[in-house]
C-alpha cells in the first residue's frame, strides 16, 4: 500500500492530524493494517470500502490513534491542580462546583486522575465535577469500564491504587467514589460548536494534542479551547506545547513541571540575550546515545511488547545508518532512512530529532519545529531537540518560548550530570 494523499486528507479532515507531525510511514502502516483486515487488495479498493463504511472510517482512526497513557502522568500537574482548585473555591466562595475537562481523555486515566487528586486533596464530591471527552468511541467505552492493567500504574508513587481501586486478579477496578465524579462522552475538538451549551470550565487538560496539528488547525483548536476555558481558568498542556500557547497569547503560571497556562495578562519577560548555542550548518553529530530504541509513549503506533523491541537489532542498525548518512551530509538518503525506520519500527525520539535537524538544515523551519516537538513528546528531556528548538524559536523572535526550552535543557543537563556522579 503506497503513499496515498487521499488517506492523509481523510485523517486531516476528520481528526486534524497533520501527516508531517508523525511522518507518512505511521499512517501508511495503519492503512495497511485496515486494508488487510477488510480484505482489500489495492489502495483503490480499500478507499471505496472506507468511503462506504462509517464503521471502517472509525476503525482507521482507531488504528492511527492508539492511546498510551497512565495514571498521574506528569505528577506535578495534578499537585498544582489540587492547590489551584482549593484557591479557586475560596475565590468563588464555594457558590458552585468546580468544572474540569479532560480532552482527549483517551481510556480514562487522566480524568480519573483529576478526580482522585482532588478527593485526596480534601475536596468533597459536591465541590467538583469532571468531564472527559475523546474522539474515539472505543477509548471512551474502555474508560467507562474502568478496568485497568498494571501498565496504567507507573512510577514509584502508586499508593493511590490502594485507596481507589479494587484488585480483581491481574487487573484493578476503579471505585465508585471516583467514577461518580466523572462524566465521559465522545466529541471532536475540531467541532467549533463543541460543548457550546455548557458553561466554561475552571480547569482544562488538553495535553500532547496540538503538536499533531498544522498551524491553521492549531489556531482552530485553540479558539475552541479558549472558549471552553473560563476567563480566570487554567489550561494544562503537554511539555512540548508551551511555545505554541505562548504564540496564542497564553502565559505560564510559573510553576515548574506543571505545564499550566493562564489567559491572565502577565508582564513580558525582559529581552533575552542571543543564545550561546547555535545549530551547526550541517548535521554532524556525536554518536547516538541511545541506539537501541527505548520504550516510549506511542500515541500513533500499534503497541509492541518490550521484549519484541529489545530483539529488533535491525532497528539499532538503521538508527546508526541514519546518523552516518546525516554526518556525511547525505540529507536525502538520511531522510529516506528515517522514513524506512518509521515504516518498520516503533517511533522513537531520535528519529524525529534527525528529521527535525534535516529539515532545519534545509531551511524548512516550520517542518523542523513539528519534528522537534514530536521528539520532545516521546522524550521530554531530549537535550539536542530542546536546544535546537530553542534556537529556532529565538531566531523567530519567540524569546519567551526559547527561554522555557533552554531552562528545561539546563535542568535536564544538571540531572544527567548528577546521575553520572
Amino acid at each position: 500500500m503506497s503513499s496515498d494523499q487521499r488517506f492523509f486528507d481523510f485523517l486531516k479532515a476528520r481528526i486534524g492530524l497533520d501527516v508531517t507531525s508523525v511522518g507518512p510511514a505511521i499512517i501508511e502502516r495503519a492503512v495497511r493494517q485496515r486494508s488487510t483486515a477488510s480484505n482489500a487488495l489495492t489502495a483503490d479498493e480499500y478507499w471505496l470500502t472506507l468511503q462506504g463504511s462509517p464503521d471502517e472510517q472509525q476503525a482507521l482512526i482507531e488504528a492511527v490513534i492508539v492511546p498510551e497513557t497512565w495514571f498521574f502522568r506528569y505528577p506535578e500537574s495534578f499537585a498544582t491542580l489540587a492547590r489551584l482548585a482549593a484557591k479557586r473555591l475560596a475565590e468563588i466562595n464555594n457558590m458552585r462546583a468546580l468544572r474540569l475537562l479532560s480532552l482527549p481523555c483517551s481510556t480514562g486515566e487522566e480524568p480519573y486522575s483529576i478526580a482522585m487528586a482532588l478527593l485526596d486533596a480534601g475536596l468533597k464530591p459536591h465541590q467538583f465535577k469532571v468531564d472527559g471527552m475523546d474522539v474515539s468511541p472505543l477509548s471512551v467505552e474502555k474508560a467507562r469500564r474502568a478496568l485497568y492493567g498494571k501498565n496504567s500504574f507507573r512510577g514509584q508513587e502508586i499508593a493511590f491504587r490502594e485507596r481507589h481501586f479494587i484488585a480483581e486478579g491481574d487487573v484493578y477496578r476503579l471505585g465508585e467514589r471516583v467514577l461518580e465524579q466523572v462524566r465521559l462522552q465522545v466529541g471532536n475538538l475540531l467541532d467549533p460548536a463543541l460543548l457550546a451549551s455548557e458553561p466554561p470550565y475552571d480547569f482544562v487538560f488538553c495535553r500532547n494534542l496540538l503538536i499533531y496539528f498544522d498551524q491553521p488547525t492549531q489556531q482552530q483548536v485553540f479558539e475552541v479551547l479558549k472558549r471552553l476555558t473560563h476567563v480566570d481558568g487554567v489550561l494544562f498542556i503537554g511539555p512540548a506545547e508551551g511555545s505554541l500557547l505562548g504564540r496564542f497569547g497564553m502565559r505560564s503560571i510559573g510553576i515548574p513541571q506543571s505545564f499550566a497556562f493562564s489567559r491572565h495578562t502577565a508582564p513580558e519577560p525582559e529581552p533575552m540575550p542571543a543564545p550561546t548555542y547555535v545549530p551547526p550548518p550541517l548535521p554532524v553529530r556525536q554518536p547516538l546515545r541511545n541506539v537501541t530504541p527505548p520504550v516510549r509513549h506511542r500515541p500513533f503506533a500499534t503497541p509492541t511488547p518490550p521484549a519484541a523491541i529489545a530483539k529488533a537489532s535491525g532497528a539499532a542498525a538503521l538508527l546508526a545508518n541514519i546518523a552516518a548518512l546525516a554526518n556525511e551530509g547525505k540529507s536525502a538518503d538520511a531522510r529516506a532512512a528515517c522514513d524506512e525506520y518509521l515504516r518498520n519500527h516503533e517511533p522513537v525520539a531520535q528519529v524525529f530529532y534527525w528529521l527535525g535537524l534535516l529539515s532545519d538544515v534545509a531551511g524548512s523551519a516550520l517542518q523542523a519545529q513539528g519534528f522537534y516537538r514530536k521528539a520532545l513528546y516521546l522524550d521530554p528531556q531530549h537535550l539536542d531537540a530542546l536546544m535546537h528548538l530553542a534556537a529556532l524559536l529565538q531566531s523567530q523572535g519567540d524569546t519567551a518560548g526559547a527561554r522555557r526550552l533552554q531552562d528545561r535543557a539546563a535542568r535536564s543537563e544538571r540531572a544527567d550530570s548528577e546521575r553520572k556522579r
